[in-house]
């Protein structure tokens, strides 16, 4: 058997300047970041330079759980808590829409490039989707009595993954929004759904600490569950080319997995690594340079070298 390849992994700089805890992280074009935080504040970073300062982009009254860019227009839209959903005109820095929701936490935000919708979850248990380019209201759907926590789309089987804080992973199809499997081997809140790059599996994850694993071919069939984390995982991120996930957590700490196997790789908390020292809260993986960022409860960003080398 080949000996597990475990890449290096280095802090290369931290990025500062959000006054309360960081908990939107969505990927912008190239090595852009945006991120969002309970201060209201969206900033956009450039990983490729951490060394320069973050970009105000919004400031909003409430706390931003949720930020997704839209390269085909160039918008980032911000889930504003309690507000709704806006979109910022990233080429003119200012608010080209702006759709009134239910007065309650927007968790996640999605987007359908095929279908041009734009599919939210929100804190009362209600999926709402939104027609582009105008941010058109379409449909309020009721799915939980719990909070809508996670989405992830699997645009090839034109199907959207749900978690949810009643302990459900629920599939939806994408046009008719049936519910066409529901995962329940979960034993807490759903928090982080994940498809694989090329389609194959979904992962799930969340209050339990558990990464399950889902065999999407065999019908959603559960192939495997690993005890990942101390306390709740709060987001999965596949890396581009498919080879590592990483998952981060309440514990403080982020993990690197081997994407085919889970097998762990390296662990980056304050202790090993000068990691976060508090919760971590998402993920992303921005351009093609092997690095990660990841945010925290400690108000700060944390930008992270792999060193793969050879082994790509």
């Amino acid at each position: 058997m080949s000996e597990i390849f475990r890449p290096p992994v280095a802090k290369i700089a931290t990025l500062a300047g959000h006054r309360d805890a960081v908990y939107a992280l969505t990927l912008g074009s190239g090595s852009t970041i945006y991120s969002g935080s309970a201060d209201g504040m969206v900033v956009a970073w450039d990983a490729a330079e951490p060394t320069r300062d973050g970009e105000l982009l919004a400031r909003v009254e409430n706390s931003v759980y949720a930020l997704r860019h839209l390269p085909h227009l160039n918008m980032l839209v911000l889930g504003h808590n309690f507000q709704g959903i806006q979109a910022i005109d990233l080429a003119g820095r200012k608010l080209a829409h702006a759709t009134a929701l239910p007065p309650v936490a927007i968790f996640e935000i999605v987007v359908s490039e095929s279908r041009q919708r734009l599919y939210v979850a929100l804190g009362d248990g209600t999926l709402a989707v939104l027609v582009l380019p105008d941010f058109r209201l379409e449909k309020l759907l009721r799915l939980a009595d719990k909070s809508l926590r996670c989405l992830a789309l699997h645009e090839g089987r034109g199907e959207l993954a749900v978690g949810s804080s009643d302990a459900l992973t629920r599939i939806l199809d994408l046009d008719s929004l049936e519910t066409k499997f529901t995962l329940g081997e979960s034993t807490n809140s759903v928090f982080s759904v994940a498809y694989s790059p090329d389609g194959a599996r979904l992962l799930t994850a969340g209050r339990d600490a558990q990464i399950r694993t889902w065999d999407v071919a065999a019908g959603y069939a559960l192939a495997g569950t690993v005890p990942a984390h101390m306390y709740t995982i709060n987001h999965l991120a596949f890396s581009p080319d498919g080879q590592f996930l990483a998952s981060c957590s309440l514990d403080k700490s982020i993990k690197l997995w081997d994407a085919a196997t889970l097998t762990l790789l390296r662990v980056l908390d304050r202790v090993r690594s000068a990691g976060h020292g508090t919760s971590v809260n998402r993920l992303v993986w921005p351009g093609n340079q092997n690095r990660l960022v990841s945010c925290s409860d400690d108000r700060s960003l944390a930008v992270w070298q792999l060193t793969v080398g050879s082994y790509q």
